[in-house]
């Protein structure tokens, strides 16, 4: 069995971040607005931009929340499969990090 983590984008240009084991039923779930409750609903339509397979449910688990944490710009690096920049977005930035202290 896999687990996919997806990003979906929204009538409105948000993204929309999930888990599922089952990718095509999500999407048709999503899609024809399934649950009224959901942060898609009226948001639609919606266009898949992203999505990995994984074996292990717990992987797929600490990557959506750690991709629900992401500013906009790291998640669109990740749709583009633009791994430098999202390596530059991942760097702190913070004056305490230590390529910032004074040598």
């Amino acid at each position: 069995m896999f687990y996919y983590v997806y990003i979906l984008k929204c009538a409105d240009n948000s993204y929309y971040t999930g888990i599922t084991s089952n990718l095509d039923k999500r999407l048709k779930e999503h899609s024809y607005g399934k649950y009224r409750d959901c942060y898609t609903f009226k948001r639609r339509p919606l266009e898949i931009k992203f999505n990995e397979a994984f074996g292990d449910v717990l992987h797929p688990i600490y990557f959506e929340k750690k991709i629900k944490k992401w500013t906009r710009a790291k998640k669109e690096a990740l749709i583009a499969s633009d791994f430098n920049r999202l390596q530059i977005l991942s760097e702190c930035r913070n004056a305490t990090h230590y390529k910032y202290k004074d040598k």
